[in-house]
């Protein structure tokens, strides 16, 4: 590749200036990882409103992580072949166009192919923002930039189900995108005006076509198939076969390519190193358990325990206060000590959390449903920026680029997969529960005849649906907040497989 343009390296911003810049990448930055969340809540009015199932509104969800997770790893080539200002301002003006077009939708399929599309545009600005963010601070408040970044990557997914739920209830569902078109506008005219003379050399470079392809055949075979899996029986589909066969040779195709490829899009390579690999390992289970989590909790409050989106977006958002709280200091303890206790008191203290929250009745008030949510907050810190630290920590300096844009990119497909995991364990547990609560209650029809006679045989078999329904859905959602408690814990265990590391990462130029 040849350089094009090169640039002086200007000075850092100062004064009203570099806080007014700060403020508009750092809102950019809050608002494509505000997306991932902002639609959990959301998922049964969006569904009400498109006429569709309520299981086909988490698509809503995983269409957008998708799309965002195969963007992420472009970046470093993007940024190279167009400028680092000129991709954030252009991405920024798309996701607020894609934003507008999502709440116009009238169909689901409209909806999900605008969702993929801001997918698209909003996976650039994560990376970006912390680029620029690092640029226009001066050397000696390089940790304010830092503390910024992580503040607003920590703060927006817990705040994302209050604010969906808030203008679900007072406004209507396609408010949750319509919120983003002023903030994109204003984010990226702020930015243009006042960085582009922070613009970085282009270069004309080659893109991996070939392996881009590959990459976005398998993983849309493979999200695909996790979706419709549990509406075409799985594999006695013939749609599921063909889709999973697609995934495995897909897949294992984008492997051999890439590992033979000399500028491969995603460079596979990073994983020879052990403690990149564990750490990979570690954040993918954990936040895989915790997102699909986060997904299912509102959906249980909202659609069996009677809360409103605002009521469950804010059981949700509670965990966000400790988080906050606890970052400085954790990012303090980064920088001191083996960062690898660190993630495994953090990731064990997930798990703990969630396996105490897999023992609730329907009888639970929300001082109950919120508690150990906002204790779980603590956690959150400690588990993912140590484990960043540890992973760049890993890799030779040349390619921390390329393992940064990995990671996020497998650290965000492991909650796309986690949600149509978990919302089909759900669902099929339910229907177990609910064939073997039947049986038991009222095996011979004796309850419903006693029942019949107070209220009528209809209604005395409507109740009774009715309380093995709740009971079912209840002993559902413990089991599967069961088995993501026991993947956080099999997470905090495997970081120790990493070896400790022996310098500390500098992720200033890390995107």
């Amino acid at each position: 590749m040849s350089a094009t343009t090169t640039h002086a390296a200007p000075a850092p911003l100062s004064g009203a200036q570099l806080w007014l810049a700060a403020g508009a990448l750092a809102a950019g930055n809050f608002i494509a990882v505000l997306d991932t969340t902002i639609a959990n809540v959301s998922v049964p009015n969006i569904a009400g409103g498109l006429g569709v199932a309520a299981n086909q509104g988490t698509w809503v969800i995983t269409s957008y992580a998708v799309a965002e997770a195969i963007t992420v790893p472009l970046t470093g080539w993007l940024t190279a072949r167009f400028g680092t200002v000129r991709l954030f301002v252009t991405s920024m003006l798309l996701f607020g166009l894609f934003s507008m077009l999502c709440g116009m939708s009238t169909s689901l399929e409209m909806l999900l192919t605008c969702r993929v599309l801001q997918g698209l545009a909003g996976g650039p600005l994560m990376p970006l923002s912390q680029t620029l963010l690092q640029q226009i601070f001066p050397k000696e408040k390089q940790s304010t930039a830092i503390g910024l970044w992580s503040m607003t990557t920590l703060v927006a997914p817990v705040l994302g189900p209050l604010l969906g739920g808030v203008l679900c209830d007072q406004v209507s569902w396609p408010w949750i995108f319509h919120i983003n078109v002023p903030i994109a506008l204003i984010c990226s005219y702020l930015c243009w005006q006042m960085l582009k003379r922070h613009e970085s050399a282009i270069q004309r470079s080659r893109i991996d076509s070939i392996g881009l392809a590959l990459l976005v055949v398998w993983v849309a075979a493979l999200q695909l198939m996790l979706d419709e899996g549990k509406n075409h029986d799985w594999f006695a589909s013939n749609e599921i076969v063909t889709l999973a066969i697609v995934a495995v040779i897909g897949f294992a195709a984008f492997l051999i390519w890439e590992l033979t490829e000399r500028n491969p899009v995603v460079n596979l390579r990073v994983f020879r190193h052990r403690g990149y690999w564990v750490s990979v390992l570690t954040i993918s289970l954990a936040f895989g358990s915790f997102f699909g989590a986060t997904v299912l909790t509102p959906q249980w409050l909202q659609s069996y325990m009677g809360y409103t989106a605002t009521d469950a977006g804010i059981a949700q958002a509670i965990s966000g206060i400790l988080s906050v709280l606890a970052a400085p200091l954790v990012a303090q303890l980064t920088t001191r000590m083996d960062p690898r206790p660190l993630v495994f008191m953090g990731v064990m203290w997930l798990g703990a959390v969630t396996l105490f929250r897999s023992f609730a009745t329907t009888d639970i008030s929300f001082v109950q449903v919120a508690l150990p949510l906002f204790f779980q907050g603590l956690g959150m810190p400690f588990f993912f920026v140590p484990l960043i630290g540890l992973a760049m920590s890993s890799v030779e300096e040349h390619e921390m680029a390329a393992a940064a844009g990995l990671m996020n990119f497998l650290r965000t497909m492991s909650g796309a997969i986690a949600t149509s995991l978990v919302t089909t364990a759900w669902e099929d547990k339910a229907k177990y529960y609910h064939d073997v609560l039947t049986g038991l209650s009222d095996a011979g029809g004796e309850a419903v005849h006693s029942m019949g006679t107070v209220f009528g045989t209809e209604p005395a078999r409507n109740l009774l649906n009715y309380l093995v329904d709740s009971q079912s859905i209840m002993l559902s959602t413990n089991e599967v907040f069961w088995i993501s408690g026991l993947s956080f814990v099999v997470a905090a265990c495997v970081v120790w497989l990493a070896p400790r590391p022996t310098r500390v990462a500098d992720t200033s130029n890390v995107h």
